[in-house]
């Protein structure tokens, strides 16, 4: 069973929760970051991506950047404009898209968990990413952006989230710029906190890492580290748990992700068509956009043409739930064996898009001539998510993608 705990969360002051709160680090590149916070000195991406506070480009891991982004994050803190909790508390925090909503638990999750796999991932990590991610947590004392897990969902948990959501007033209610509606709540009475914990701790048995491999990844290094360097080390310092929001799964959608290749890999159009018939039924669909509608059928893009791809039986094993997976039949059959796309993970022919940014960006790259070629997949599920990570395995890279992503700076937990 999984073990979580309340805290002490930096919050941003009421009035400027909506301005504080940013995307994560990682869905923007740093001219989209400096773009995006221009007009607003208190976005946090100017603690999370700190090299968009210097006038000329900067390499964002010289360590010039992390002192950067250090001094703005005290400075925030010293201004009032970020403010801690007086009392341990649990989150409870909403976001709605679409009509849709799904409603986390943000808490301290065991670093422990993590390390003997009761937090279990489904992504490998690159040391380097881990490495940085480390470095702004250790350089601040701080984890600023939350790790997002999913769960098994929890009658009792249900309830109780739900009657809270119900009977008391948000911390943060807003609406950002992609008209994601925002609400946060704060859980300070301690028998609701605790019966909280108490009910993880006998009814969740593990915890799924849907976004954040890296930022877990570092986290819990980070909280190992300070472990070590602290004699007195009792177990109950703030390093041992990283900042989490727990998602029951049956509120999560996986959405789409996406390919795009910049050539053909030396062949024709013709040929390369006459491959991917060995595998795969093709029926051109035309110019207008065309969107797989289940799974193993996928949509390629080329020379202004969209065409229906579906996958021949002997292509996947349904008992096997790696080789069943749409992203595993694509990357064995189309991008390796055709393309000549080794690892996905370091071949810079390969460049990958979040369905939420529509077909029409896949179609657009194309068409500028940027790209050659796009695959669009059907979106894994919850499910063969779940049922990989209880299996050990890894999926390949970029398999999933979650929308609406979780706000960098909302709560914060405080390593010290």
């Amino acid at each position: 069973m999984i073990t979580i705990r309340p805290f002490k969360g930096l919050r941003p002051r009421k009035d400027l929760a909506d301005k504080v709160a940013a995307k994560p680090y990682d869905v923007l590149n740093s001219a989209e970051a400096k773009a995006e916070a221009a007009d607003n000195p208190y976005s946090f991406l100017r603690v999370s991506k700190p090299e968009i506070n210097f006038d000329t480009p900067v390499d964002q891991y010289a360590d010039e950047v992390y002192a950067k982004g250090k001094e703005v994050f005290d400075g925030f803190v010293k201004e009032g404009i970020l403010v801690q909790d007086e009392t341990p508390c649990l989150y409870i925090y909403a976001q709605t898209m679409d009509g849709r909503t799904q409603t986390g638990l943000v808490a301290g999750s065991s670093i422990d968990d993590y390390f003997e796999d009761r937090i279990k991932k489904h992504e490998l990590t690159l040391v380097a990413k881990e490495n940085d991610r480390i470095r702004h947590m250790k350089t601040k004392m701080a984890q600023p952006g939350m790790v997002f897990l999913t769960y098994k969902p929890v009658e009792e948990i249900d309830a109780i989230i739900e009657h809270y959501c119900a009977h008391h007033q948000t911390e943060n209610d807003y609406v950002d710029s992609q008209n994601v509606r925002h609400q946060l709540w704060k859980i300070d009475n301690e028998n609701i906190t605790r019966k909280l914990v108490e009910l993880f701790s006998e009814k969740v048995p593990a915890s799924y890492i849907a976004d954040g491999h890296h930022r877990s990844a570092g986290a819990a290094k980070v909280g190992r580290q300070l472990r070590e360097e602290n004699p007195n080390h009792t177990g109950n310092e703030s390093y041992n748990f990283f900042l989490s929001c727990l998602f029951p799964s049956n509120q999560l959608q996986i959405q789409d992700y996406n390919r795009l290749v910049k050539d053909l890999n030396g062949l024709t159009e013709t040929e390369l068509l006459d491959k991917i018939k060995t595998h795969f039924e093709v029926e051109a669909k035309g110019a207008n956009i065309y969107k797989p509608t289940q799974l193993h059928e996928f949509s390629m893009y080329l020379n202004g043409v969209w065409y229906k791809l579906t996958a021949h039986d002997d292509t996947y094993n349904p008992n096997d739930p790696i080789g069943v997976l749409d992203v595993t039949i694509l990357s064995k059959f189309v991008l390796d064996e055709v393309l000549g796309i080794k690892d996905q993970r370091t071949d810079k022919r390969i460049d990958f898009v979040g369905g939420i940014r529509g077909l029409g960006e896949l179609q657009k790259r194309v068409d500028s001539g940027e790209m050659a070629i796009a695959f669009a997949l059907y979106p894994v599920s919850l499910d063969q998510l779940i049922a990989i990570a209880d299996s050990g395995n890894i999926m390949p890279p970029k398999s999933t993608w979650f929308e609406p992503k979780l706000k960098s700076g909302l709560v914060i937990n405080l390593l010290k």
